[in-house]
């Protein structure tokens, strides 16, 4: 019986093009369709304008990711079809473990790259493109940087905040960076002849595709941001960017968002886990303590009936809860970070109840609102302080920010986003001249009614999951919410 035959061609760096019978096409847009997470709360859907799935493979016109040829091969194995690699499909390139410390040692760095830095920059160069998967605080810059100097193309660093462009920048110079870097945020020129660019996303997004030929590397930190659909849209216009990287600490698991990565960038490479870091000692020991907020049976009985954002809605405005959140803040010895979701409703509330008891410390608000250079500023005060308190939105400072001399992090909004924790944790992984310790502090709460559990507390057990998954240590304690308290350091 003669087997069925899959070509795959270039088409340009974004699509290759698959020629095959109108039934096997068929085979291969079911296997890449997924119905997307929570498909059912999108409007479109509830519409129903939108089916609830993503297709990854076009039938009609038969385009699929580039990245994604390495799933096709595989597909096809198993279904026993012929699988023929056409033009313009790059095969590995050789480049030794010899060649890159040669090239490292060109660049004058005032360190030398740790082992697992130089295996992800091997592992990029020999594959041209690729998702590299390194937790924050592993010094995911540094790969960034010897990749966009051993290329010497014009080069596009997109970065998710504004904050990042000028640390992404800043670290470039503390490598040994000679040249500026052209920096884009909002209303900055987009046009410069400097080989390298770093810009936000949101920046450029709305870029026709001709602004991004003159590209020949996209290299984008945070990647798992990249399954938004603007995002999306700016790697599909870069159809003449040959090598693509994307780096992050944290995918979210869905197996529809990692294929749309690998799709835009390449397949994921795992270069290290947290927990080996720590072991190592390139990052700070941490440890996390769990606070259970119980709350009085009367309180219970009346949110049984919440639904989820009423339940926050009253999470966030409780003045006890936001007073125990102050006086906790006011316990912790060292710099404090204390992460929350909304500005005025919680935000501004609990940025207040700290300043009016905090006496001479340092208390810094930031959210949205505030600047790029206004949030390097409080990045860079913290450094040299000891008791700083910074009051910041997730949005702001759970991803990427680097502040050595972090000691706590206080989740004080209830969370179940794998990617946002993870990166919130990251924030006090790093080491400092006076800090070789960080703890997490995450704050649940227990509103359970009977046999009824609440939203958030749910969400709390998700959080535990991946405290489990991550090997990270960790302590419960349990305290009824209706208790007056001034002092909480007597909890650890």
């Amino acid at each position: 019986m003669e087997r069925d035959v899959v070509v795959a061609y270039k088409k340009d760096s974004v699509y290759i093009k698959l020629d095959c019978e109108r039934s096997v096409a068929a085979e291969i847009s079911d296997h890449f369709t997924f119905e997307v997470p929570n498909a059912k709360f999108h409007p479109s859907y509830k519409s129903k304008f939108w089916d609830g799935k993503i297709r990854l493979f076009n039938v009609n016109n038969q385009l699929l990711y580039y990245g994604l040829v390495g799933h096709l091969a595989k597909f096809c194995e198993a279904r026993d079809y012929d699988f023929i690699v056409g033009g313009g499909i790059y095969p590995a390139t050789n480049f030794s473990a010899v060649e890159a410390q040669e090239f490292v040692e060109t660049l004058n760095l005032p360190f030398q790259p740790r082992d697992y830095q130089m295996e992800a920059f091997i592992y990029a160069v020999r594959n041209r493109r690729g998702v590299l998967l390194s937790p924050t605080a592993s010094g995911k810059s540094l790969i960034i940087y010897l990749l966009a100097r051993f290329y010497k193309v014009r080069s596009l660093i997109i970065v998710p905040t504004i904050s990042l462009v000028t640390q992404m920048a800043g670290d470039f110079r503390d490598y040994g960076y000679q040249d500026d870097c052209h920096l884009i945020t909002a209303g900055e020129s987009k046009d410069t002849d400097q080989l390298i660019t770093i810009s936000t996303w949101q920046s450029i997004y709305k870029m026709k595709k001709e602004w991004f030929d003159q590209f020949d590397l996209v290299i984008g930190d945070e990647a798992h941001q990249f399954k938004a659909k603007s995002l999306t849209a700016i790697m599909t216009k870069l159809t003449s960017c040959n090598f693509r990287f994307g780096l992050t600490g944290t995918l979210d698991g869905a197996q529809t968002n990692k294929l749309v990565l690998e799709g835009l960038f390449g397949p994921v490479k795992h270069v290290i886990k947290t927990k080996q870091l720590i072991d190592q000692k390139h990052l700070a020991d941490f440890k996390i303590k769990i606070i259970v907020l119980k709350y009085d049976e009367a309180i219970s009985k009346i949110t049984k009936d919440y639904k989820y954002q009423d339940e926050v809605d009253f999470l966030v405005r409780n003045e006890q809860r936001n007073k125990f959140i102050r006086n906790l803040s006011l316990s912790l010895k060292g710099n404090s970070l204390i992460l929350y979701q909304y500005v005025e409703k919680h935000g501004q509330i609990l940025y207040d109840l700290i300043k009016e008891k905090a006496g001479d410390r340092k208390v810094f608000f930031v959210h949205g609102g505030v600047d790029g250079d206004t949030r390097e500023e409080v990045r860079a005060i913290t450094e040299k302080e000891q008791d700083a308190i910074i009051v910041a939105s997730f949005g702001t400072f759970s991803t990427g920010v680097n502040i050595r001399n972090l000691h706590n992090i206080v989740f004080a909004s209830p969370s179940k986003s794998r990617v946002r924790n993870l990166q919130s944790i990251g924030r006090g992984l790093r080491k400092g001249d006076n800090k070789t310790s960080a703890t997490l502090i995450d704050i649940a709460d227990d509103l359970t009614y009977k046999t009824k559990t609440n939203y958030t507390l749910k969400h709390f057990a998700e959080r535990v999951k991946l405290y489990n998954e991550e090997k990270f240590d960790y302590k419960i304690y349990k305290v009824k919410i209706d208790e007056p308290r001034t002092q909480t350091n007597t909890l650890f």
